[in-house]
């Protein structure tokens, strides 16, 4: 049986993920707390995110410009930044 989490993004228990996603207790903490679904959709997010404002992973502005989003998506702020011409699925 998989591990289970109580997901914040979900609000109720599901698939947790295989193991904390980088070190640390920030990793840890996501680990015990979202699930290996909202991790997967953050990924997508965040790949789009990337490419759609042609970020630098490695330049200090865009890592605090994803940690920002990524705290903000899993928490299901209104405020997470989409792709230009995104639209809501109906």
């Amino acid at each position: 049986m998989s591990r289970q989490v109580f997901c914040r993004k979900y609000q109720q228990e599901m698939e947790g993920l295989d193991f904390p996603p980088f070190p640390g207790a920030k990793g840890q903490a996501f680990f015990e707390t979202v699930s290996k679904q909202a991790w997967q959709e953050w990924l997508k997010h965040q790949t789009t995110l990337i490419n759609e404002k042609r970020l630098n992973v490695f330049e200090a502005d865009a890592k605090k410009f994803l940690e920002e989003q990524r705290e903000k998506f899993l928490s299901n702020d209104d405020s997470v930044e989409k792709a230009e011409g995104w639209k809501p699925e109906a």
